[in-house]
């Protein structure tokens, strides 16, 4: 019994393990048009908090303000549209986006790196 018990709290011990170690992870998606420039980043498997997120390609750089996740998720808009900006995207010029690819990086509250990738960008 005393053996069963020990093989029952250990197997419950490495199923917390791996869901608390379950990695955070970003999307960015981004488009670059003649006329325009955006960009978005998702943020998931995320500790509840605040976030910000930085959005650079070539040497062009912009920052999100910090806004709180939902649940475990967190979503971040760049534009360089009118509309876009005026519904709280963090705006953009239209030549933002630079030789086809952008980077976006999740900070957390502390400005510490939580996760990042460059994703390739649909060119129109």
């Amino acid at each position: 019994m005393t053996k069963l018990s020990n093989t029952l709290i250990a197997v419950a011990a490495l199923l917390a393990l791996s869901t608390a170690a379950q990695a955070q992870s970003i999307r960015v998606k981004c488009e670059k048009r003649a006329d325009r420039s955006t960009a978005s980043i998702d943020g998931t498997n995320l500790v509840p908090g605040t976030y910000s997120a930085v959005l650079t390609s070539g040497p062009n750089t912009a920052q999100a303000a910090a806004r709180a996740s939902v649940g475990d998720e967190v979503g971040f808009d760049f534009s360089s549209q009118q509309r876009d900006i005026r519904r709280g995207a963090t705006p953009l010029s239209t030549t933002f986006i630079t030789g086809g690819q952008a980077t976006g990086t999740l900070l957390d509250a502390n400005g510490q790196v939580v996760a990042t990738q460059t994703a390739r960008c649909r060119v129109r």
